[in-house]
């Protein structure tokens, strides 16, 4: 087994094939020999600030080269990245960076830390050569609002090495093409970028999600894998079915979708267009304490699951830590082949709920007897309306099918009756008559499911990794009334 700093990798890739391509954005490509010596200056020039080996870089750049220029300078210095949304409010952007307390940031102003605005220049006069190796330890943090909208830090446990003669992981395939359309702050896609790199995959970024853009790109650079949340899947679904079938998407492997709830029609559409061989979904959390695969195959077997766990154990405990029996719902506990507590580190929150070493992060769902894994909605998620229980995926799943709806997102409003109402915020693509849309909900749920209110909007609902934050959209509302 060769186990090699990110660093030593990725010299390695260039002095191997220095002329094939690395990362393409925009039309503009860069090759193995030239992505190694621009983060080669790129490294230089953030030493120069004060990023050494255990500092932390925050990474606050859109979509783009410089991103992942960033991200591969940093890890050559030993230094620990920590992605975030470029777009992020001046408020939590600051608790972030007060929690973080970064050597360097990236993309963002700054006056209290040392900052790197998106259009700095490298100076030219800089080395391009190999530096000395470091390892990061580890190799980056998430950050998250969490369920009081305080932000937190979760560090991976992982370092900055790469077993060469190992399988890349996530099923990809080292060399071949992926396409990233979702934002690199964030865990897909910055997953899918990352380790296709080290393993001499052309990366080809996108700027920003557009549909039939998406195609174009497969075809063009005859992409292999492309990670999609469900959101991108729909509106590529929504195009026109003679745009959508007019390019050339033979040469992808997989199609892999992740970090939301898929709605079943939906999932069944795209297995129906690509073949279920080709269609493949994950899930996990971003502390790593484990995650589950399933493709399409065993998709159309077990309907909605998804998928088995691949590197832990999965429980299903009810409110006192029984297990329930096979197919009932309750709360998700996995516990990581390497063990408790193993996989993750806060800043900013205590660690995950535990029982007897197996942690939860509050998601609800069941197991079948096949030991398929099937998510009903996070717990805090859960609407208890005049004593029964509604997950609001199922019903944005039932609202999403309807062809006037691009998305939605349901939640629980305080009512004197009922204890809360189940309320819509339906991003609509023209007029619902609501009385009509209502009966169209009789026919795929129970009546107690059906929303009592609607809020009709058209802007998004969803954030650009196609993520809900119930929570926020929920206290908006609340405030308001």
């Amino acid at each position: 087994m060769t186990v090699l700093s990110v660093g030593k990798r990725m010299a390695a890739l260039a002095a191997l094939e220095p002329n094939l391509p690395a990362l393409t954005c925009e039309g503009e490509t860069l090759t193995r020999i030239q992505f190694e010596k621009r983060t080669n200056q790129l490294a230089r020039y953030m030493e120069s600030i004060g990023v050494k080996a255990g500092g932390l870089v925050v990474v606050a750049l859109p979509n783009g080269m410089r991103f992942l220029e960033t991200v591969f300078a940093s890890l050559k210095l030993g230094a620990t990245l920590l992605p975030v949304s470029s777009r992020l409010p001046k408020a939590e952007r600051d608790g972030i960076l007060d929690l973080a307390k970064p050597a360097l940031v990236v993309g963002l102003e700054s006056e209290s830390y040392a900052a790197l605005v998106p259009d700095f220049v490298v100076p030219e006069t800089l080395s391009n050569a190999p530096l000395p190796d470091a390892i990061s330890r580890p190799t980056r943090g998430l950050t998250s609002g969490g369920s009081t909208g305080r932000p937190k830090i979760i560090f991976t446990t992982d370092e900055g090495t790469v077993e060469t003669d190992g399988p890349p992981g996530m099923k990809i395939e080292p060399n071949k093409p992926v396409l990233i359309p979702g934002p690199l702050y964030h865990g897909g896609p910055f997953a899918y970028a990352y380790r296709s790199l080290l393993f001499g995959a052309h990366v080809v970024i996108m700027t920003r999600f557009e549909a039939e853009e998406t195609l174009a790109l497969i075809e063009k650079y005859r992409i292999d894998t492309v990670p999609l949340v469900p959101t991108m899947m729909n509106r590529i679904w929504r195009l026109d079915v003679d745009l959508r079938n007019r390019y050339d998407l033979s040469s992808v492997r997989m199609v892999v979708h992740y970090g939301a709830s898929c709605s079943a029609w939906l999932k069944q559409q795209w297995i129906e267009w690509l073949g279920p061989e080709r269609v493949d979904e994950f899930y996990g959390t971003s502390e790593r304490i484990g995650f589950t695969w399933i493709n399409g195959s065993e998709w159309l077997a077990h309907r909605g699951s998804v998928g088995r766990p691949i590197d832990c154990k999965i429980r299903i405990l009810d409110e006192d830590g029984n297990d329930v029996p096979v197919g009932e719902v309750g709360q998700i506990f996995m516990l990581h082949n390497s063990g408790s507590g193993t996989t993750y580190r806060y800043v900013g929150a205590d660690p995950l709920f535990q029982r007897n070493g197996w942690e939860t992060v509050g998601d609800m769902g069941s197991l079948d007897q096949d030991g398929y894994l099937y998510i009903a909605d996070r717990r805090l998620d859960m609407i208890v309306s005049g004593g029964a229980n509604i997950f609001p995926a199922e019903v944005e799943g039932a609202l999403d099918e309807h062809p006037s709806i691009r998305a939605s997102a349901v939640i629980g409003l305080p009512d004197e009756d009922l204890g809360h109402r189940v309320h819509a915020i339906v991003e609509s693509l023209e007029p619902i008559n609501e009385t009509a849309l209502r009966e169209w909900l009789g026919d795929r749920l129970v009546r107690y499911k059906i929303p009592r209110t609607f809020e009709f909007v058209t802007t998004p609902v969803r954030d650009e990794v196609g993520k809900l934050r119930r929570s926020k959209l929920r206290q908006e509302r609340i405030s308001a009334q």
